[in-house]
């Protein structure tokens, strides 16, 4: 019996928990779920992350609004992915920022990821009719970014640090919490997703560049808040591990000329032990490896998903 496409499966409510990281500072994570977050400016929010639909990033506003009542000026994207932006309309932001090559990739492959996820992860799209489209940024960067928040709030710095789990991903760094919000570049105990991923580079001068920043309090994408430079180093390190063995795992099958399907049960074998209890490991390891494969048949810009690639290669590799 094959297994059930992605996280199409995957219904049961997950547990929200809203942290306060130091003042004006907000975490909200899932049990696996997407996480998202807020800094208070002096009279005004900046919002790290949109959800999936307008309704559900309803719901996390209901929840920061029990702290602030003060207006959402900034909404900042770490990449393009569809669970990540599409619920933007609901905040009402005077700017939306993301990097250059962020809004580019909505430009060419926006439509075709919001219906790949919708198709892979629905229950995150609550109430998918309200979204009203595309989300477009109002303004973009190249590598570095800042915002002011005033008082003794000290700024935000938005920076590019190589190409990773896109070719777009920011980070957000608040110097004076010693905070970043890594969107997908990082991830605490929870699988990663590298189907649109530059898996080489992330594994070495990308992860080094973040590690260099000696956070203390590291959001990533999914997974738990980690606290401490300890802590933060090691949800690197577990980011880093993941990627590797998925390099040493598929790259062992295609030196060695074998097919596709060796190089994903090479790689479950070699990854399930450690990391195949962690959310959405059965979810992402037929894309991953099928991108890692692309990447070492010298195709460097990531193929788009569709609707019907995504069922193709699940067929294929989870089937």
């Amino acid at each position: 019996m094959s297994k059930p496409f992605a996280s199409s499966a995957d219904l049961g409510v997950k547990t929200e928990t809203l942290e306060i990281l130091a003042d004006g500072v907000y975490a909200l994570t899932a049990e696996g779920d997407p996480n998202v977050g807020a800094f208070e400016g002096e009279d005004f929010i900046v919002a790290i992350e949109a959800r999936a639909t307008p309704a559900a990033a309803r719901d996390w506003l209901k929840k920061l609004r029990e702290h602030t009542q003060k207006p959402v000026k900034y909404l900042i994207l770490t990449h393009y992915h569809a669970v990540r932006v599409l619920g933007a309309s609901a905040f009402e932001a005077q700017h939306i920022i993301a990097s250059e090559a962020t809004r580019k990739l909505i430009e060419e492959r926006g439509l075709q990821d919001w219906d790949s996820e919708y198709g892979r992860m629905p229950r995150l799209f609550k109430e998918p009719e309200g979204i009203p489209g595309l989300t477009w940024p109002t303004q973009t960067f190249e590598d570095h970014f800042e915002i002011e928040l005033g008082g003794n709030r000290g700024k935000l710095e938005l920076q590019f640090n190589g190409r990773g789990h896109t070719a777009g991903d920011i980070i957000v760094w608040h110097e004076k919490t010693k905070t970043m919000f890594a969107g997908d570049l990082v991830e605490a105990e929870a699988a990663l997703y590298t189907g649109d991923a530059f898996h080489m580079e992330w594994a070495s001068t990308t992860l080094d560049r973040l590690k260099t920043y000696r956070a203390e309090f590291l959001v990533g994408g999914r997974g738990a808040v980690a606290k401490g430079v300890a802590a933060t180093d090691a949800a690197i390190e577990q980011t880093r591990e993941f990627l590797k063995g998925m390099i040493d795992n598929v790259g062992a099958v295609h030196r060695r000329g074998g097919t596709l399907k060796e190089a994903f049960e090479a790689t479950h074998q070699a990854l399930g032990p450690k990391f195949g209890r962690w959310p959405i490991f059965e979810h992402c390891l037929p894309f991953d490896v099928q991108r890692l494969w692309d990447e070492l048949d010298g195709i460097d810009w990531p193929r788009i998903w569709t609707e019907e690639r995504d069922r193709e290669v699940w067929a294929q590799l989870q089937g």
